[in-house]
């Protein structure tokens, strides 16, 4: 099949479009990225898989193709088939990458789940423009004595992807990495409120910087922040479902007690978030897990929508 004029003959030797994905970049039609770090290392086995599965079902559903990304074998994976989703939810050598590790990763012929920093990466390498995620990262608690900020910030502030998700991980400084997201001219855009969403729950006590009320709203601002030459990407932050939220009063002694336990250990680096997360699953007694499955689904509704109003922009 012909490669899609957005991607440059030299990326094209090392990334592996499906069939599916191609042919929706080749007509124009509307294409949603999604990430593989929360199959590899964000949920437990089969949950993952069927999770990965379900939203792929969701993005369909609602008029757009999905494109879950990875690397595998070093090659950058855009589109999975079933048993390349298995692979990255029971192999234990597969490791969770970001911007940073892409290089390493596809020389060296390694299995990678991508971030949100990666996954944005590789989405526009492929011409791919709205991504659906849970929730992006951003500065870590304390990070005044540790410099732990996510490269998801850094990724957002240069590459030109819309990354629909529940708000910044609640495990996260929310306040400071709203911050850092105005210092880096990236419109952090909550859909429908005024408050910004805190993953679990849909108040995190933050004024959200932006609003949109509609997803048409959300696809007019890529439009006219790209048509203006404004690089870089949008952070479309999406409530998680009343029905499904753990509210923030609920919530905030969950993850001082993961946070705890996880200083006991003397965890840092990447390693933080895949175990704040598991542990949290344990401490709720699975109630997050639930929250967490939830929400992607939504996020991957909203982006499906945002991206068949983008593309309809573009014709």
């Amino acid at each position: 099949m012909s490669i899609p004029s957005p991607i440059r003959p030299q990326v094209a030797q090392l990334l592996d479009l499906h069939p599916e994905v191609a042919a929706a970049l080749l007509s124009g039609g509307p294409v949603v990225a999604l990430e593989s770090t929360i199959i590899s290392h964000g949920m437990p086995y089969p949950q993952n898989v069927e999770m990965a599965r379900g939203v792929e079902a969701v993005v369909r559903e609602h008029g757009a193709t999905p494109a879950t990304i990875a690397v595998l074998g070093g090659r950058l994976k855009v589109g999975l088939t079933p048993n390349e989703l298995e692979l990255l939810a029971t192999d234990k050598t597969v490791q969770k990458i970001s911007t940073r590790d892409l290089p390493v990763t596809v020389a060296l012929g390694g299995h990678g789940a991508t971030t949100v920093a990666s996954t944005m990466r590789i989405a526009a390498l492929a011409g791919i423009r709205v991504f659906a995620t849970g929730g992006t990262g951003g500065v870590h608690r304390g990070a005044h004595e540790t410099m732990d900020i996510s490269a998801d910030l850094t990724e957002l502030a240069r590459t030109d992807v819309c990354v629909v998700s529940a708000g910044v991980k609640s495990i996260l400084d929310i306040g400071l990495t709203l911050e850092v997201l105005e210092t880096q001219g990236v419109p952090a855009i909550t859909l429908g409120g005024t408050e910004f969403p805190a993953f679990y729950s849909r108040r995190s006590g933050f004024a959200s910087p932006l609003t949109v009320h509609s997803e048409a709203e959300a696809a007019r601002v890529l439009h006219a922040k790209w048509t203006l030459g404004l690089t870089g990407g949008v952070l479309l932050a999406n409530p998680i479902p009343e029905e499904a939220e753990i509210p923030a009063e609920e919530m905030a002694p969950q993850i001082e007690r993961a946070l705890a336990d996880m200083a006991a250990l003397g965890l840092t680096g990447k390693a933080t978030t895949p175990y704040l997360l598991g542990r949290i699953v344990e401490i709720t007694g699975g109630r997050s897990l639930a929250a967490n499955i939830a929400l992607v689904r939504h996020n991957a509704a909203v982006a499906a929508r945002v991206a068949v109003a983008y593309a309809a922009l573009q014709r």
